[in-house]
């Protein structure tokens, strides 16, 4: 597998990611049908998904960065679905982790 496909398997996983951390909402503690299918499909899926990427990434960059996806994902959505709070400390350790995110796959060798 070339490492570009690897790549979008990892940003596909941590998008899976994001879809069962925010699913989890939904469930009532998994007591709603459809939203705990959902939401237990999103988790296999985001397992498997980082599993095939890490048949060519490194485990330590690619399961960093999938967690990064589903933190900042996660976040963002939680601002905008369930009126989190805004305020600049939080959006700037946001922005502290997508830098991080960012750093370790520039440092990954291609």
């Amino acid at each position: 597998m070339s490492n570009g496909l690897a790549w979008l398997l990892v940003l596909l996983a941590g998008l899976c990611e994001i879809g069962w951390a925010v699913g989890l909402k939904y469930t009532d503690g998994f007591s709603r049908l459809w939203p705990s299918v959902a939401t237990v499909a999103a988790m296999i899926a985001s397992v498997v998904l980082l599993g095939w990427s890490l048949k060519t990434l490194p485990l330590g960059t690619a399961y960093a960065v999938w967690t990064g996806i589903g933190v900042v994902g996660t976040a963002l959505l939680g601002i905008a679905l369930f009126g989190e709070s805004r305020e600049v400390a939080r959006l700037v350790s946001i922005g502290l982790i997508i830098a991080g995110i960012a750093g370790l796959k520039l440092l990954t060798a291609d």
